[in-house]
């Protein structure tokens, strides 16, 4: 590349670099905008899972090129060694200097790797975001007889769900806490997680963590558990979440939050004014407490991209420091769930005096009509004011869009009376009934207890 001088630079070709860099394209036309990111081939990360069963091929989830090519954004593959604030430059492995005025970090987070014996051993795979690291882990599960997951979160939940769909292997999932996706909801939904799973033939091993992979010729091949059992194993993915990358940001001497991710802003600023952090990278803090969040969706990733994006040179997009709102969903053997806010388990921690309501109808309406799945809903509201709190939603695939709805309620602080009185669209083939509309029945619910 020619030119080594940018208005802008992005670092980290993730969901957070690519579309802060679309963004800035959007409010800043006339700048010239670099992109470096160190993986030539990344990929779509909520997609992984789905990688090794679902789609045809792995290379059905790459995260391609062509949103920056469209919006003329110059691309680089290679590795930042380092940031000079002072000059205002980025020193990369094979290509040189660059230099920017303004630079976005969104270089994301590394998988957590436990200090457990054994764990270096072959056939013992981190979760990467790497097309060819994946391409190579597809092919040993392939062959894989059984398979092992470490955690009980997401990532975890989801590969088993993908694997066990697939014959001729056995798989298991460990997690230390007694029900799975414990951090992000209640256990009466944990609950429906492990009843299809069991039922899909997944060993569930609960309450108990990895003591020591043990292997045979450099490769894992036993592990024992807390308990004092061993299991056989020929793959072990480890799925117990990631660490924010701040590697870069600490050598350029930028401050971290107490959460250890890159402090910044509501507007993404870190402490240097042209220098912004999102995505996995970036310290998170919670909408009711402010206190550091370790949350990493691409969702959060995305929304702060925008707002980095839209306010490099000026402040153009005024944003209220509203903090980070935990909203997931995911999908389990037909089975989609969501959270969104406080879970009963961090309402407890912090001292939130709550009122719960809840609902559980059909999603169509009649309940007769083919493909009905049934909703259940639970809200969770201040007892003292009526805001909402928090939510958590499962049922079919209108799970995944009740659960935002719950999230833009929870942004706007609404009420359980606004709830109660919500105006929505429905038809027979695609919503419950307006008579028995989930989240307002959840609201008339909690209303007699406020």
């Amino acid at each position: 590349m020619a030119d080594k001088k940018f208005n802008i630079v992005i670092v980290g070709g993730g969901p957070a670099g690519v579309v802060s860099a679309v963004t800035a394209r959007r409010y800043y036309p006339d700048k010239k905008i670099l992109l470096i990111k160190s993986v030539a081939e990344g990929v779509v990360p909520c997609g992984i899972p789905y990688m090794f069963n679902t789609l045809k091929k792995p290379e059905d989830n790459a995260l391609g090129n062509a949103p920056l090519e469209k919006n003329k954004i110059s691309i680089l593959a290679d590795r930042v060694t380092k940031i000079t604030r002072k000059n205002k430059t980025v020193s990369t492995e094979n290509s040189g200097e660059y230099a920017y005025e303004k630079l976005i970090l969104a270089v994301g987070s590394n998988p957590i790797v436990p200090p457990i014996p054994g764990v270096d051993l072959k056939g013992i795979y981190p979760i990467s975001k790497d097309m060819n690291y994946l391409k190579s882990m597809k092919a040993e599960l392939d062959k894989a007889k059984n398979i092992l997951v470490v955690g009980g979160g997401f990532i975890g939940v989801e590969f088993v769900d993908e694997l066990s769909s697939r014959k001729g292997s056995k798989v298991s999932l460990v997690e230390l806490l007694p029900h799975l996706l414990m951090n992000s909801f209640d256990e009466d939904f944990g609950k429906l997680v492990e009843d299809r799973l069991t039922a899909k033939g997944v060993q569930l091993l609960l309450g108990r963590k990895v003591e020591e992979f043990k292997g045979k010729n450099g490769r894992v091949s036993e592990v024992r558990l807390s308990d004092g059992s061993l299991i056989p194993v020929d793959t072990v993915i480890l799925g117990i979440g990631a660490s924010p990358n701040t590697k870069l940001a600490e050598e350029a001497g930028l401050d971290l939050g107490r959460g250890r991710g890159i402090w910044v802003d509501e507007y993404m600023r870190t402490q240097d004014p042209d220098v912004f952090a999102v995505g996995d990278c970036a310290g998170k803090r919670d909408f009711f407490t402010r206190k550091d969040l370790p949350v990493m969706l691409a969702s959060t990733a995305t929304a702060e991209a925008r707002v980095a994006g839209s306010n490099l040179y000026q402040l153009k997009v005024v944003r209220e420091n509203k903090g980070t709102i935990a909203i997931y969903s995911t999908y389990v053997d037909g089975l989609v769930l969501g959270s969104a806010g406080l879970t009963a388990r961090s309402a407890m921690k912090e001292g939130f005096e709550v009122v719960v309501g809840q609902a559980e109808v059909p999603d169509k309406h009649p309940a007769a009509l083919p493909g009905m799945n049934k909703i259940k809903l639970k809200l969770k509201f201040s007892k003292q004011s009526g805001i909402v709190l928090g939510g958590q939603v499962a049922g079919g695939v209108s799970a995944g869009e009740i659960i935002n709805i719950i999230g833009m309620a929870i942004q706007k602080r609404v009420s359980a009376t606004e709830l109660e009185t919500l105006q929505m669209a429905t038809h027979p083939l695609v919503t419950a009934a307006p008579t028995m509309y989930p989240l307002v029945l959840a609201a008339q619910d909690a209303v007699g207890k406020i």
